[in-house]
């Protein structure tokens, strides 16, 4: 690591539960998306387009798929011998006996060691389940710029939505006075990104004091912030205007891959200069059948289209066999829809199998169903 460098740690152990089936024995940063990638993909490329060289990735539930996939570095070019993506585990006895992070704030105390070995100026904390394009070397030059003791990304949100997020309201000059964590009656649209950068000196005071306080949440947001405010530190709030989804419910998700569906997407795949690096994959180019129709779908190598595809995303390996219409859905590796069903508002999860005449979800229906389980043709 350069002197002066920063170093990057990618929380990532967040049970998933509102993706419901797809998080049952997968992490959530391990949830597929956009035809071939997977979440946790986007955190990595960007510290690799960024310059960022030690990525620890800190893992924790159904973390046996997530570990394998991020311990290959040379998926992101950080495999060499003064970089490497590292799986850190908890150490920590909860009360089950099970190792766990208490809170995000504990997930970095439990690993200031691995931390310290590489002596980082910076530390950048990020979460591992947001979907974006960013380059944290432009908001490490604000944060040495301000001389700041934590920098904080945020992205203005609609008003109506704020009182989901994370809210920093700021003076006039971009200083944070007050954080406050889904308010009721939220005083500005400055939603917490859950990007930081912190001067690392002075975070691993507050990390230590932190591990010691028995009252405390060992959170980011409800303790380590807070407590930088009470103490006068210098917090600025670092804007982004580009495209960030956070993919923590199906609906989102769902949103999340239709936003492909526009060709002058903000997210933007193909661009070259900002690649989302992600496994390679030995499938074969896509294949459109002669009497297959399509309208408006992203399609990626390995999948088959015999039927109809129409405003959807198609995944490695998905199949549409004849007869079979996809309207408006998602279908995620290797699934497979048989002769005549149809499919419509969906997620289908990997691997899953629609049978021959199946009807499945509805143009009618509010929210996106999730098919998880094979569904069974008509006899």
């Amino acid at each position: 690591m350069k002197q002066g460098g920063m170093l990057a740690m990618i929380l990532a152990g967040g049970r998933g539960s509102r993706l419901h089936a797809l998080t049952d024995k997968v992490a959530k940063p391990a949830v597929s998306y956009g035809g071939k990638y997977r979440i946790v993909d986007f955190p990595l490329s960007n510290c690799a387009n960024s310059g960022i060289d030690i990525v620890g990735v800190l893992t924790q539930y159904e973390s046996v798929l997530l570990n394998s996939y991020v311990a290959a570095g040379s998926r992101w070019g950080l495999d060499s011998d003064d970089s490497g993506v590292f799986v850190l585990t908890p150490r920590e006895k909860a009360d089950s006996g099970l190792d766990v992070y208490r809170g995000t704030a504990d997930a970095i105390s439990q690993n200031i060691d691995f931390i310290d070995q590489y002596n980082p100026d910076y530390l950048l904390v990020l979460s591992g389940d947001h979907i974006y394009k960013m380059n944290y070397d432009k908001m490490l030059q604000a944060h040495k710029e301000q001389g700041a003791n934590a920098t904080i990304a945020v992205r203005p949100v609609p008003m109506k939505e704020a009182s989901r997020f994370g809210i920093m309201n700021t003076n006039e000059d971009g200083d944070i006075v007050e954080f406050e964590e889904k308010p009721a009656n939220p005083k500005s649209n400055l939603a917490s990104m859950g990007i930081y950068i912190f001067t690392w000196k002075d975070l691993r005071k507050l990390l230590i004091a932190d591990m010691k306080n028995p009252d405390s949440n060992h959170d980011f947001g409800k303790n380590i912030i807070p407590t930088m405010l009470a103490e006068n530190k210098k917090l600025i709030a670092y804007r982004f205007e580009g495209y960030w989804k956070d993919v923590g419910t199906i609906d989102s998700l769902w949103e999340a891959n239709m936003d492909l569906l526009d060709k002058k997407n903000e997210l933007d795949l193909s661009d070259s200069s900002w690649r989302i690096y992600s496994e390679d994959s030995s499938a074969l180019p896509a294949y459109i059948g002669p009497e297959a129709e399509i309208d408006r779908i992203y399609v990626t190598q390995g999948a088959v289209i015999m039927g109809a595809a129409k405003n959807s995303v198609l995944s490695t390996g998905s199949i549409i066999l004849e007869g079979a219409t996809v309207t408006d859905s998602v279908l995620m590796p290797d699934t497979k829809i048989e002769e005549g069903a149809t499919v419509t508002r969906a997620i289908i999860a990997s691997g899953v199998k629609i049978g021959k005449g199946a009807v499945v979800g509805s143009a009618d229906s509010e929210e996106i169903l999730l098919v998880s389980k094979n569904v069974k043709g008509v006899e």
